[in-house]
């Protein structure tokens, strides 16, 4: 599924409103399916759907991004542009992404201290496959 790629988590915040959440998350991902270099897909959370349930349980929908390695660019900043690109659509919009235990908030205003931090986040992610023992994987 990752083709040699990275994965990462992409979860778009919404304040609790489980529907807004919904529709901005497959927005994203409408987004990111026609960006080169990126794979993406909705996170299916097993363990979250109870008996009764069809589907993700309510305000658990989630993304999950892979990044391919023959693009121009470095993956990690293919990703963080789009996603950065969507967010800009709407100043309300959030998303909280996380990859091999690092995680950053890209929003619809970034201001140099945001931007600063991003790119902390990618210094510490690189673009290098992790080596890490942890990786999750999934």
């Amino acid at each position: 599924m990752q083709d040699g790629g990275r994965r990462w988590q992409l979860v778009v915040a919404a304040g609790g409103d489980a529907l807004r959440q919904e529709r901005l998350t497959r927005d994203l991902y409408a987004a990111l399916h026609g960006t080169e270099g990126v794979v993406a897909g909705i996170t299916e959370d097993d363990a979250a759907v109870q008996p009764g349930h069809k589907g993700v349980g309510v305000g658990e929908v989630a993304l999950w991004a892979a990044t391919a390695t023959a693009v121009a660019r470095p993956a990690s900043q293919v990703l963080i542009t789009a996603i950065k690109e969507w967010c800009a659509k709407d100043r309300h919009r959030k998303v909280e992404v996380t990859y091999d235990g690092h995680s950053v908030a890209i929003t619809g205003r970034p201001d140099a201290a945001q931007e600063r931090v991003v790119r902390e986040f990618l210094d510490k992610v690189g673009d290098a496959p992790s080596n890490s023992p942890e990786g999750e994987g999934e």
